[in-house]
């Protein structure tokens, strides 16, 4: 029983886990000072304001705590991914042996510190750049938004609401990381040899420690935290993401980054944070359920599955009109 409840919920201890417990105490603490020392509230005001029950106790939260559990239960159904990313990273090691202009170990002779930055760096911005890229491309394809669109249609947003996935999106992010680690990892090694390590805090890189104990968690949340205008261009402040989850038009296809602003920047999708703005999250029924379960679960595979069928008698129709015999 202890082995069951510790692989449903143990991300709350896993430090590598945006829901580690000290990550949301130190959200905590993070929410209470922007709303006590900046937008001076007192303190029982910020503290009603942040554990509001109309949000904590929603529909669309509740639906979020099922779904939790739910896809951590299929997450232990495709563990063997892991699987995959050994064989992507053997793949890759020997691919690389191959290639007549590269010798391994051909920085071999560069300092381990300077090694160790160089791949702690390298990881993370490949892995939040992948991050970007995913997410970009499951607003802009159909048959992706079927799956992604679970996740827009929560309308409030907590914590947990990260966990808010289909648990086909789970998979294709779970190899979007199998591939990224699979391909940086044996190329450091084969160019720098066994000097290859992570600067890491309690087993994270320190790259994402960071991005975690700064307010990760407050991306999705009710507390509009934003930053000075050119940081927005750099990072993406929970402003930025609120923004992002936005009913309105204009906030549409915006802040696709997870910890970075720049990919936004660079491919024309940031929009910076509005001071004092109302947000209304959620999509509309017609698209997706906020609460039903069954909806949230099957409903992707039901619109995937018309998507297919229309582009599929649009093609007929076309080969159709172009064979010789018609008419």
């Amino acid at each position: 029983m202890y082995d069951q409840f510790n692989e449903i919920f143990g991300d709350f201890w896993d430090p590598k886990k945006r829901v580690f417990f000290g990550y949301l105490a130190l959200s905590l603490l993070i929410a209470l000072g922007w709303m006590t020392l900046l937008k001076r509230t007192s303190l029982k005001a910020a503290l009603a304001r942040i554990f509001d029950r109309r949000v904590f106790f929603s529909a669309s939260a509740k639906a979020d705590y099922k779904i939790f559990v739910l896809n951590r239960l299929f997450t232990l159904f495709i563990s063997p991914l892991m699987i995959a990313q050994v064989t992507i990273a053997t793949a890759v090691y020997f691919f690389l042996h191959d290639v007549d202009w590269l010798q391994s170990g051909q920085f071999g002779t560069t300092p381990k510190s300077v090694v160790v930055a160089l791949f702690t760096v390298s990881l993370f911005l490949t892995d939040d750049f992948t991050k970007f890229l995913v997410h970009r491309w499951m607003h802009r394809w159909p048959l992706l938004w079927a799956i992604h669109k679970v996740h827009h249609s929560a309308e409030t947003l907590t914590p947990v609401t990260v966990y808010r996935v289909h648990p086909l999106e789970g998979v294709l992010y779970g190899l979007r990381g199998t591939v990224t680690q699979g391909t940086v990892i044996p190329l450091f090694l084969f160019l720098f040899g066994t000097g290859v390590d992570l600067a890491t805090v309690v087993g994270v890189n320190v790259l994402v420690f960071i991005f975690h104990i700064t307010g990760s968690n407050l991306r999705h949340s009710h507390v509009d935290i934003h930053y000075w205008p050119w940081l927005e261009r750099v990072l993406i402040s929970p402003a930025q993401h609120q923004l992002h989850h936005s009913t309105a038009q204009t906030h549409h296809d915006k802040n696709f980054g997870a910890a970075l602003a720049i990919w936004d920047w660079l491919f024309g999708s940031l929009h910076l944070s509005e001071k004092d703005a109302t947000l209304q999250f959620g999509l509309p029924a017609s698209q997706a359920s906020a609460t039903n379960l069954l909806d949230i679960y099957l409903r992707p595979f039901r619109d995937m599955a018309r998507y297919v069928t229309r582009r599929a008698k649009r093609l007929t129709h076309w080969i159709t009109r172009r064979s010789p015999d018609a008419g």
